[in-house]
């Protein structure tokens, strides 16, 4: 922030701020968070109602493990988890999916670029759903297929994770029928539910 603040004379400080909390069911019957004033909705979440707040002193019933696994199944990556902020662009991420950025606004830091691959269609690199039935390695391992790097796996629970890569390397092997690889597991690939962008076809 001190970077954008240029010659303004404003004064830059730190507060102490609530936690943020995640309220999510697994079906969609109704929820205690129902009539709980001020919780934002998370729609990119198709199949789940999630709730998000600022608040204290709320006792956890669910564990990191089973929001990441419903993270997982719908194919929603976070930043520090899946990848790092400044080395994604809002593409990779599926921002431009989910309602993440807008194009219509005003400037922003990237828009060229990112405008660009909105109207050209070149984004190639996208989150996917990995699956195997052996263990997966640790986030951040090589995805690799024939040998070359192709992604980089995200957030793993049990034999499912996250996925960074790139569709049309993931395409050209899958038409092939070569495997493709998180370490040493072999795993398979595919896009979530949800978006409406497909695997490119081979020229």
């Amino acid at each position: 922030l001190m970077l954008y603040r240029l010659r303004a004379k404003a004064e830059i400080e730190t507060q102490d701020q609530p936690d943020i909390v995640v309220a999510f069911d697994s079906d969609s019957s109704a929820s205690e968070t129902d009539s709980t004033a001020n919780w934002l909705i998370d729609t990119r979440f198709s199949d789940n109602r999630v709730r998000r707040a600022y608040a204290s002193g709320l006792e956890a019933t669910a564990t990191v493990a089973d929001w990441n696994r419903m993270r997982i199944r719908h194919g929603v990556a976070e930043s520090g988890e899946d990848y790092a902020l400044g080395d994604a662009f809002p593409h990779d991420v599926l921002l431009d999916q989910n309602g993440g950025v807008g194009f219509k606004k005003g400037c922003y830091v990237g828009q060229e670029v990112v405008s660009r691959m909105q109207h050209r269609g070149t984004a190639r690199r996208r989150v996917l759903i990995a699956n195997t039935s052996s263990v997966l390695p640790a986030p951040g391992t090589p995805i690799t297929a024939g040998g070359r790097e192709i992604g980089t796996l995200g957030s793993v629970e049990a034999g499912a994770a996250l996925a960074i890569a790139r569709i049309d390397k993931v395409k050209d092997a899958m038409d092939r029928a070569e495997p493709i690889f998180a370490g040493e597991a072999e795993i398979a690939l595919r896009l979530p539910d949800w978006v409406t962008f497909s695997f490119p076809e081979a020229d």
